[in-house]
C-alpha cells in the first residue's frame, strides 16, 4: 500500500455530470482541481455502468429554447456529432474527453472517499482534508485543498465533514408546499436499474433464475406499461427503495431490482402475451441509479413556490426545467402512477444561496444534494441541471480559492459575470463585462433578415384543435397574415397573448383578440388586424381558435424565435392550468405555420453585442438574409478610434430550442446542429481601409470558438465574416466578444 498527499485549489468530490462540470469550470479559470469519483468511468447515472439518460431543462421538448449552455451544452453538442445513435460507450468517451482536456484536472478514478477532516465549532466547520482508497491500486490518498465540493450525490464528504443536511420530505408547512405530506418523514425517491435487449435474429430461450420474481403475482402488468422491443430506459419505472435507507439498503435494493427486471423477462419471454421469441436480454444493469439521498442546507432552500413562481433570485446562477416530478414510495410495486408531474410555465432559476453550506465554511454542493426541500428536489435532481449547478459551484470555487474567501463571502455579480464570460446561462440576465470591449461597439452587417415570415406552404394544416405560434415582437407586431383555407364562408378567430417571462412560451395574459371573416376559398393571405407594440421586446403567443371549416399551412423554413404549436387535452392525472402539457410541438418540429409578420429588429446586428448570449423575450442574436452560393455575409463591430485587441470569443447559433440526448430517448436527424458557422473568417480593418484576416475556423461544429491572436492588432472595425453553414439558409451570430 502507498500513502500520498495530493494538494490542488480545488477538490471535487463525485465525477457525475455535476463533478465533470465543476471540475472543467474551476480548472478553464486557472484553479488546480482533483477531481475525485468512486468509479471506474465518468458520468454518475448518465454513464455506461447506469445508463440514465441526461433530462433537463427541455423537458423531453416541452419547455423551449431551455437547452443547457455551458459545459454541459459542449457535452450535448459534441455527443451529437460523435454519438447521434446513442452508445453509452462513445457518452462516456466525450466525458472523458472533455476532462482530459484540461490541464489543471488531475483525475482520480476508482478512488472512494470515505475520511474527512474537518474542524471549527458546529456552526463554523472547515473541511482540512479528504482521504480516498483507490481500489485496485492499492494508494491511499489525502486531498488538502482551499475548497472542497460535494458532488457525490449521497453526500457522504459534507456528512463526515459535519454539514448540516436532511434526508427525506419535510412537512406541507414547513415551506407552503402543496405537494408535500402533512408530517414530515424519512421517505426518499427510489433507486433504479436498467436493462437493453436486442432481437438476436433466432430464437432464444430464456430460463429465468430461481431469484425472479413472479410478476403475475404483483401490480405490475396492470399499472405500467410493458412492451418487448422498448429500450431500456423506458423501464425507469423498475423502482424501489423509496421507504428504505437508498444508501444503507443499497444492496438490498439492487437484488430486488435485478428480481424485478429477470421477472419482467421472464413474464415479457414465456407468457405468451408477446411477439418476443428471437428477443434476447444484451445488458442489465449492476449499480443501481439512485434519485435522493442527502439534502444539504444552504442559506437558501430553494422549495416548490420557487419553481412553480419563478422565482428571479438576484443572486441566480442556474437553471431548470424539468417538471416537479416525484414517484410514489413503494416504487415498482405502488397502486399508483408512476410519476405525479407538473411544470411551471417555463424554466425557473436556482440561486447561489442553495450552493454552499449554511455551516462549513469552504463546501460547496452540486447536483441532487443541493439545498433544496423534497419537492423543489423533484425537479432539480436531473442530470442536465445538476451539470449547471456544477458549474455555478466550480467557478464559485475557483474564485473563491483565487481571492482567498468563504464561498458566503463572495459577491453573485462577481460570480454571474464570470458565468457568462464563460458561456454559461443565467437566465434574463445581460453581462456587462468591462473588459469586453464588443459591448461597446457599434454592430452593422452586410444584410439583416428583415422578417421571420414563411411564405412557402408544404403541408396543410386542418384547425382541429386550436394552433398556437410564437413571434419575436421587436419593436411592434401590426402586419400579421395567414395562409389560410376555408371550407365556407366563416369567421378566422385569433387571440394575442403576452406570455409574461421573457423565458415563457405559453398564453398568459390576453392582449387582444379579433375574429376576422373569411370568404371560402383556398390558400387565401388573411389580414389578422392584431396589433401590439410592447414596452420592450416580447415574445407574442398567438392563438388560432378550432374550426372545422378552416386550415392552415406550414412551412420548413421557422427563423429563430417563432414556434408552431398544437393544443392537446392533459391527461386525468394532471393538474389545471398546466399550458405547459397543453401545447405541444408534436408533428410541427422545426416547423412553422405559413406567416406574414412586417419588419422586426429582433434580427439586428446590435443584437450580437447586447450581452445576451441565449434567447430571452427574443432571440437575441444577428441573422443575415439568405446566403447566395458562393456568397458570403458579415457582421462589422467598429469603436470611435483604434482599440488593440488580443482575443475574440465567437459564439454561434446552437439552437437551444433542440432536444438533444446522450443517449437514445430518440434520434435527431443531423450530426452538427444546422444553425452553426461552419466557415468564417475574422478580419481586422487595416490602417489604409483594407481588410487582413486574423484568425480563421473551417468545419466548426461547435456553439463556441476562442480565438487568442498570436499578436495583438489594433484596428477600429473587425469583422465576422460568415462563409458557410451547416445547413441553414442564412448566418446566425449570438454574440462576439472582444478582449484587450
Amino acid at each position: 500500500m502507498r500513502n500520498e498527499t495530493a494538494r490542488h485549489d480545488v477538490t471535487v468530490v463525485g465525477g457525475g455530470l455535476a463533478g465533470v462540470s465543476a471540475a472543467v469550470a474551476a480548472a478553464r479559470l486557472g484553479r488546480t482541481v482533483a477531481l475525485i469519483n468512486n468509479r471506474p468511468v465518468l458520468g454518475g447515472n448518465s454513464s455506461s455502468e447506469v445508463r440514465v439518460w441526461v433530462c433537463g431543462a427541455t423537458g423531453h421538448g416541452r419547455n423551449h429554447y431551455a437547452r443547457e449552455g455551458g459545459v454541459m451544452g459542449e457535452l450535448f453538442v459534441e455527443n451529437q456529432f460523435r454519438n447521434p445513435d446513442g452508445n453509452p460507450y462513445f457518452w462516456d468517451a466525450v466525458i472523458l474527453d472533455v476532462v482530459r482536456a484540461e490541464p489543471n484536472i488531475t483525475l482520480y478514478l476508482n478512488t472512494d472517499v470515505r475520511e474527512v477532516d474537518a474542524e471549527g465549532p458546529e456552526d463554523a466547520r472547515r473541511i482540512t482534508a479528504v482521504t480516498g482508497w483507490m481500489m485496485g491500486s492499492e494508494r491511499r490518498i489525502r486531498f488538502e485543498s482551499a475548497m472542497f465540493l460535494d458532488c457525490s450525490g449521497d453526500g457522504l464528504v459534507g456528512h463526515l465533514a459535519g454539514a448540516r443536511h436532511r434526508i427525506g420530505r419535510e412537512s406541507r408547512a414547513e415551506y407552503a408546499e402543496p405537494w408535500a405530506p402533512e408530517t414530515a418523514d424519512s421517505i426518499t425517491l427510489g433507486s433504479t436499474l436498467l436493462f437493453y435487449t436486442k432481437d438476436a435474429g433466432h430464437p432464444v430461450r430464456y430460463v429465468a433464475p430461481d431469484f425472479a420474481r413472479n410478476i403475475a403475482e404483483t401490480t405490475i402488468p396492470q399499472r405500467r406499461i410493458i412492451k418487448s422491443g422498448d429500450n431500456g430506459c423506458a423501464y425507469w419505472w423498475i423502482e424501489f427503495g423509496g421507504e428504505l435507507d437508498t444508501v444503507h439498503d443499497n444492496e438490498r435494493i439492487r437484488d430486488e431490482l435485478w428480481a424485478v427486471i429477470h421477472g419482467i423477462w421472464d413474464h415479457i419471454k414465456n407468457s405468451g402475451e408477446f411477439d418476443a421469441d428471437s428477443m434476447t436480454l444484451e445488458w442489465v444493469g449492476s449499480v443501481p441509479g439512485k434519485r435522493e439521498y442527502r439534502r444539504f442546507l444552504g442559506d437558501y432552500v430553494l422549495h416548490q413556490g420557487d419553481i412553480l413562481g419563478q422565482s428571479e433570485f438576484a443572486d441566480r446562477v442556474a437553471f431548470g426545467g424539468w417538471s416537479i416530478d416525484l414517484h410514489p414510495p413503494k416504487g415498482v410495486y405502488a397502486t399508483e402512477d408512476g410519476a405525479k408531474q407538473r411544470y411551471a410555465d417555463g424554466i425557473y432559476h436556482i440561486p447561489y444561496r442553495s450552493l454552499y453550506s449554511v455551516n462549513t465554511t469552504n463546501l460547496l454542493f452540486a447536483g441532487r444534494n443541493i439545498s433544496a426541500s423534497h419537492v423543489a428536489f423533484g425537479s432539480t435532481r436531473v442530470m442536465a441541471t445538476c451539470a449547471t449547478l456544477g458549474q455555478a459551484a466550480g467557478t464559485a470555487a475557483a474564485l473563491c480559492a483565487a481571492g482567498g474567501i468563504a464561498p458566503r463571502e463572495l459577491e453573485p455579480a462577481d460570480l454571474q459575470r464570470t458565468l457568462l464570460r464563460e458561456d454559461a446561462s443565467v437566465i434574463g440576465l445581460a453581462s456587462a463585462d468591462p473588459e469586453d470591449l464588443a459591448l461597446g461597439a457599434t454592430a452593422t452587417a452586410s444584410s439583416v433578415l428583415a422578417a421571420p415570415d414563411a411564405t412557402v406552404a408544404r403541408e396543410r394544416w386542418p384547425l382541429a384543435a386550436d394552433a398556437g405560434f410564437v413571434v419575436p415582437v421587436d419593436p411592434a407586431l401590426d402586419a400579421l397574415e395567414l395562409l389560410v383555407d376555408a371550407a365556407r364562408d366563416t369567421r378566422l378567430v385569433v387571440e394575442l397573448y403576452d406570455p409574461g417571462l421573457g423565458q415563457n412560451y405559453v398564453p398568459r395574459h390576453l392582449v387582444e383578440r379579433v375574429e376576422v371573416p373569411v370568404a371560402a376559398g383556398e390558400k387565401q393571405w388573411v389580414r389578422t388586424g392584431l396589433r401590439w407594440a410592447p414596452d420592450s421586446a416580447r415574445n407574442a403567443f398567438v392563438v388560432v381558435r378550432a374550426d372545422a371549416d378552416l386550415a392552415l399551412y406550414t412551412s420548413d423554413a421557422p427563423a429563430p424565435g417563432v414556434l408552431a404549436l398544437t393544443r392537446v387535452a392533459l391527461r386525468p392525472q394532471d393538474e389545471s392550468p398546466q399550458p405547459l402539457r397543453e401545447w405541444t410541438d408534436a408533428g410541427l418540429l422545426r416547423r412553422t405555420f405559413c406567416l406574414r409578420t412586417g419588419a422586426t429588429s429582433a434580427y439586428a446586428a446590435q443584437k450580437a453585442v447586447d450581452g445576451f448570449a441565449r434567447p430571452y423575450a427574443g432571440p437575441h442574436m444577428w441573422v443575415s438574409e439568405p446566403l447566395r452560393e458562393g456568397g458570403e455575409e458579415w457582421l462589422q463591430l467598429s469603436w470611435p478610434g483604434p482599440v488593440t485587441l488580443s482575443r475574440f470569443d465567437v459564439l454561434a447559433d446552437d439552437d437551444v430550442n433542440e432536444d438533444l440526448i446522450n443517449l437514445h430517448h430518440h434520434r435527431t436527424p443531423f450530426d452538427v446542429l444546422p444553425t452553426l458557422l461552419r466557415d468564417y473568417r475574422i478580419e481586422a480593418r487595416r490602417a489604409d481601409g483594407g481588410w487582413e484576416t486574423v484568425a480563421r475556423t473551417t468545419d466548426n461544429r461547435r456553439r463556441r470558438q476562442v480565438h487568442v491572436l498570436d499578436e495583438p492588432v489594433t484596428a477600429s472595425a473587425v469583422r465576422i465574416v460568415a462563409e458557410t453553414t451547416n445547413g441553414a439558409a442564412s448566418a446566425h451570430v449570438v454574440a462576439v466578444r472582444a478582449y484587450a
